[in-house]
């Protein structure tokens, strides 16, 4: 089973409840499925609306402090070993409840962090993304399935981690 994190930038962006919905919406099969434990909606600021719709779908809603990665706090809430980072709007594409049940079950000790395929923006996006196969990831991203004790440890991993691809795709809602 894994937590899902899902981070909301601008909570008082009108069009961040649809885009929160988009995603708790998503993952209800993951939950239908035993995959998905539990959800923590990471928010800068209090906001009613997000609230709300957590309450309503039984999401966890965590402030975060200033300057403060998501993930971190995120994951002091969450009750799973392993957590899946995703921002308000990701949709995980159809198989990715047995792709990541698959990785979840057969990951070795030494393993502890998996990358989803995200659609790149842009030559920057691509640029980072070769650099990270070649020298690791030293801060996880939306998009990822990292180890909780590994978030636990701070906003930056401690040394750069070889993410694990995974055939699994995030669409924007």
């Amino acid at each position: 089973m894994l937590s899902a994190l899902i981070s909301v930038a601008r909570p008082a962006d009108p069009d961040s409840v649809d885009h929160l919905a988009d995603t708790l919406g998503a993952l209800v099969a993951g939950v239908a499925a035993g995959l998905v434990g539990d959800a923590v909606i990471v928010v800068p600021v209090a906001n009613a609306m997000i609230e709300a719709v957590a309450e309503a779908t039984g999401a966890t809603v965590v402030l975060r402090g200033r300057g403060s990665s998501p993930w971190s706090a995120g994951a002091k809430i969450a009750r799973r070993d392993w957590v899946l980072c995703l921002e308000a709007g990701d949709v995980p594409a159809e198989g990715w409840i047995r792709l990541l049940d698959r990785f979840i079950g057969t990951a070795r000790p030494e393993v502890s962090l998996a990358r989803l395929r995200r659609p790149h923006t842009g030559l920057p996006a691509r640029l980072a993304a070769g650099g990270e196969r070649v020298i690791g990831v030293n801060a996880p991203r939306p998009g990822d399935l990292v180890r909780r004790e590994r978030l636990l440890a701070g906003p930056k991993f401690n040394r750069r981690l070889k993410a694990r691809p995974l055939a699994a795709r995030l669409d924007r809602a």
